[in-house]
Formats: structure tokens, sequence, C-alpha cells
């Protein structure tokens, strides 16, 4: 069992509050709109990571992480992206390669929108953590954690911060 920690748009912000939940993770995935590598160095000091650059990251970010990450963990085939859209309407920039060969897990950040949603056409699951950094519009910066077991996916967490001010 691999217990998953998942964050995006961080936006150069990192701080204890979010290193508490890395240090209990097995791995650390972030789906973009790094910010600065200041983040992700804080992170990968503490456990392995994998990563995609966003539409605000450098190029020095652009040279260590790539647009897309597609992997295995244990057996569930998965997919981060910055910029992917929800179920049925992905971005053009994924919408023909999710179809002809669609994970099991999509992962996308940008819209600082927390969802976690099913498309029942792909068979396959969407998550979007929200935003765990302060520049934005959203008013609660937010992560999510869970397990991959096997091929299972379970223990989904939401994880909340004070309103921001």
């Amino acid at each position: 069992m691999t217990k998953i920690l998942l964050l995006s748009d961080t936006h150069s912000y990192i701080n204890e509050d979010i290193l508490k939940y890395v240090k209990q993770a097995d791995e650390v995935w972030h789906a973009g709109d790094i910010g600065d590598l200041k983040v992700t160095d804080a992170i990968k000091a503490l456990k392995p990571l994998r990563a995609v650059y966003g539409n605000i990251d450098d190029a020095k970010i652009r040279m260590e992480f790539p647009e897309h990450n597609r992997f295995l963990c244990e057996s569930v085939d998965v997919w981060i992206t910055h910029i992917g859209g929800y179920p049925p309407k992905y971005n053009l920039r994924v919408s023909e390669a999710i179809k002809q060969n669609p994970p099991k897990l999509f992962i996308c950040g940008h819209s600082h929108i927390l969802k976690v949603m099913p498309d029942k056409k792909l068979n396959l699951l969407h998550m979007n953590p929200g935003a765990a950094g302060k520049h934005g519009f959203h008013k609660i910066r937010t992560m999510l954690r869970f397990t991959i077991d096997g091929k299972k996916i379970d223990n989904l967490e939401v994880i909340e911060f004070e309103k921001r001010r």
C-alpha cells in the first residue's frame, strides 16, 4: 500500500503545515504551478516526489519537471498534467490521448477548485486537489491524500487549511 499526498498550485508557497502532511506520505505528487524550486526541494528532502510544471512555472522548473507525467503506482496507471479539464470536457491538449488510452487515475491542477469525479465512459477517476498556495481566488487552501493498494484507490481524504485573509 502506498500513501499519496496530492497537491497543486503552490505558487511558491510551502510551510510547516504542508510539510507535516508530506512527512506522513510515502510519495508526494504535485500537479503544477510550483512557482519556485524551493517548494519541490523542501518536499524532495523528505519524500519521493512526482511533479509536472504548470503555466506559471519558469524555464528552470520546466527543465526539472515534464508537462505530463504518466507512470504506474503499484497497479494503477496514473497521468498527471497541470491543465487537463474535467470529465467529459477534457482540455484539447489531452482530449484525444485520454480517449485513445485512458489512465485509471487522471490528475490535474490549474483551476484551484478541488474536484474528485469519475468518468464512467472512460472508466477513470479524475482528481484535482485544489490549491495549496496562497495566490489565486480560492478561499480555502486544499490538498488530497489517499492510498493505492494494488489496483485499488482508497481512503480519500480532503485536507483543508484555514481561510485565507
